[in-house]
């Protein structure tokens, strides 16, 4: 599956020659490969631009360091999640929480997101680039998900609605279970697990419905 973003968004832009998205994407994929080779703390960005064929200064105009590059790479991966329409609400989720643990299942990903998340409990700037390069931009998938239930009518119109901050809690209840799940308890994201979860999940929004 491709990507739709192959260059970071929230790279802030400098004064200069324009950017070159054939480098963006280079340095992106050395990035993750230099990840999987080597791991985070022998990543550097000099290896890195010697991976990616391009001069350390075109890093360094790019990234401020080692964290934010890194993020912008591990971003990527992120992008490539999709929610087809399989035909129910419960089938929807399921499918995408597969798809994200498969993901976190990649050797980049894993050794990336644990160390990024690290760091930026100390570092304020990377924590904003985690949230608006990886989490802002994957909640389309609960906006889309909720339009088709709704659609659907399987969940009210009232539920979703801004002011309640339910896309947010969706969100962070989908992706924290499954970042729990596989990579700090080691558990299988297997069928039965995400069956389960699917099931609880939608209790409670079948209950916060309800409340509504």
């Amino acid at each position: 599956m491709r990507s739709r973003h192959t260059t970071p968004p929230t790279s802030p832009g400098r004064p200069g020659r324009p950017r070159s998205a054939a480098a963006d994407t280079a340095i992106l994929e050395a990035t993750r490969t230099a990840l999987v080779e080597l791991g985070w703390s022998k990543l550097s960005l000099s290896d890195v631009a010697a991976r990616a064929g391009v001069a350390k200064t075109t890093l360094y105009r790019r990234w401020a360091g080692k964290s934010e590059l890194v993020v912008d790479a591990v971003a990527v991966l992120f992008d490539e999640l999709e929610l087809p329409d399989r035909g129910s609400l419960a089938a929807d989720v399921e499918g995408v929480v597969h798809q994200f643990a498969a993901i976190l299942e990649r050797p980049e990903a894993k050794t990336a997101l644990m160390a990024v998340v690290a760091e930026s409990t100390r570092d304020a700037p990377l924590r904003e680039r985690i949230r608006t390069s990886i989490v802002d931009r994957q909640k389309r998938l609960v906006l889309e998900g909720r339009a088709r239930a709704q659609a659907r009518g399987e969940l009210p119109p009232g539920v979703g609605a801004p002011e309640s901050g339910t896309d947010d809690l969706i969100f962070d209840v989908i992706a924290g279970a499954v970042v729990h799940r596989a990579l700090v308890s080691g558990e299988p994201v297997d069928a039965e697990w995400v069956r389960r979860f699917t099931a609880l999940l939608l209790g409670g929004l079948g209950a916060a419905a309800d409340g509504a």
